[in-house]
């Protein structure tokens, strides 16, 4: 069993892996995935989805999850994001962020946070397993890669029910794809700290999500 392949869920079942295909986006069918338009809009919150190269479970290891939690931790202080949902999966990750900045620019964040993942995984690899990133590149050389290329899924969301349509998936994540059988027994999402404040790896901006209607 490779490295890439050991994943440790919880309730100590394994499952097929998912890919980061159209089904993973909230509402989506099976058609091929149109390019959706999105605005750095101050007040927007931003539902955002980035995968691993070539839907590898490269985020099954325990460490390189933590490596992650570490990212989005460091990002937010740095980029001044309001953290509203997460779930770390094996192949992808999935956040619901509102950007706090004049101008917002979540292409920024998502530099900050997949850079810092990668490189620590890229050298990792080189250590251990120099193979198992290789991507071969267009002039014939090979290169390391930890994400796929690309912005991955990016919506704007402002509507109060999209908000929680979108945190009630993030957290129903590893539950659909049954590594676990409630959300808050997956360490690696804010699903214990949405309904505890304080548990869970990261504290989510609670106070400033709008209250879910009727």
């Amino acid at each position: 069993m490779t490295w890439w392949w050991h994943a440790h869920v919880c309730v100590g079942m394994m499952a097929p892996m998912e890919h980061d295909s159209p089904s993973h986006e909230p509402g989506a069918h099976s058609k091929p995935r149109k390019r959706l338009r999105h605005y750095d809009t101050r007040g927007h919150a931003r539902f955002l989805t980035f995968s691993c190269y070539q839907d590898r479970p490269l985020l099954a290891p325990y460490e390189h999850r933590d490596w992650m939690i570490h990212a989005i931790d460091r990002a937010r202080q740095q980029h001044l994001f309001e953290l509203w949902a997460f779930v770390i999966m094996p192949t992808h990750v999935h956040l619901l962020i509102r950007p706090n900045h004049e101008r917002p620019a979540v292409s920024g964040i998502l530099s900050s946070i997949k850079q810092s993942v990668a490189k620590r995984a890229v050298r990792k690899a080189k250590e251990d397993h120099p193979l198992r990133l290789m991507m071969a590149a267009s002039d014939g050389n090979a290169n390391l890669r930890f994400w796929q290329r690309g912005g991955g899924y990016d919506r704007n969301v402002w509507s109060t029910k999209h908000i929680w349509h979108a945190i009630d998936y993030i957290h129903s994540n590893p539950v659909k794809a049954r590594y676990c059988a409630s959300p808050m027994a997956w360490r690696w999402s804010s699903a214990a700290a949405a309904n505890n404040p304080g548990a869970g790896p990261l504290n989510l901006d609670l106070t400033t999500i709008p209250p879910m209607q009727g």
